[in-house]
């Protein structure tokens, strides 16, 4: 029987290791992606992900049960990130979603049909958004991370964040705003370029 994370929280704090270990173990591969997508370094992420699990084990007591568990797991693993960057005084790096990302052109999640030049296009536009997210102010980043990637409520992020619902709306939608006008930015400038080489080879 597959027991819900309150269940297993509550077990986990009466002492059952087994219990957090089913926790982990079910919260392990979301929490490295959202560590990786914010510090864009997969051994870096590493680390937070155990300190994240290490924190969390220790503070279970003081769970309350007020958010989920996984927003509260949330939270930590962005304040582990967030004191991280600021450590090292280096940019994060956003890595973009499962399913945009093809820096492998044999990557396995492409569709059989998906020829080299569509694997390239989507490698290229992979980066663009990195880098345009990295550009974003840290509060509009961390919204559309949870909101986009990860699926969360906006009463989720707003209960993890500790901030209202409606501010959270205004980070996402101002964030996506920003994040499409560079991208559509970026796009224009490439075809501009393209366009001038072109011109160049032909004349």
């Amino acid at each position: 029987m597959t027991r819900t994370d309150e269940e297993l929280v509550a077990r986990a704090t009466a002492g059952d290791l087994e219990s957090f270990n089913q926790l982990v173990a079910r919260w392990e591969r979301p929490i490295h992606a959202l560590a990786y997508r914010t510090l864009g370094r997969d051994e870096d992420a590493r680390d937070v992900v155990q300190e994240a699990f290490l924190r969390a084990y220790r503070g279970l007591r003081g769970f309350k049960g007020e958010a989920k568990f996984s927003s509260w797991l949330y939270r930590i693993t962005l304040n582990l990130c967030r004191d991280w960057v600021r450590c090292e005084r280096r940019a994060a790096l956003v890595q973009p979603p499962e399913g945009t990302d093809a820096v492998d052109l044999a990557d396995e999640r492409a569709a059989p049909t998906e020829s080299v030049e569509e694997l390239v296009a989507r490698r290229e536009m992979s980066k663009a958004v990195s880098r345009a997210m990295a550009e974003l102010p840290e509060e509009q980043r961390h919204a559309i991370l949870l909101k986009e990637y990860h699926g969360l409520t906006f009463q989720e992020i707003a209960d993890m964040l500790g901030c209202p619902l409606s501010t959270v709306k205004t980070r996402l939608y101002q964030g996506l705003s920003v994040l499409r006008r560079r991208l559509e930015r970026q796009q224009a400038e490439e075809a501009s370029l393209r366009r001038a080489t072109w011109e160049s080879s032909s004349s």
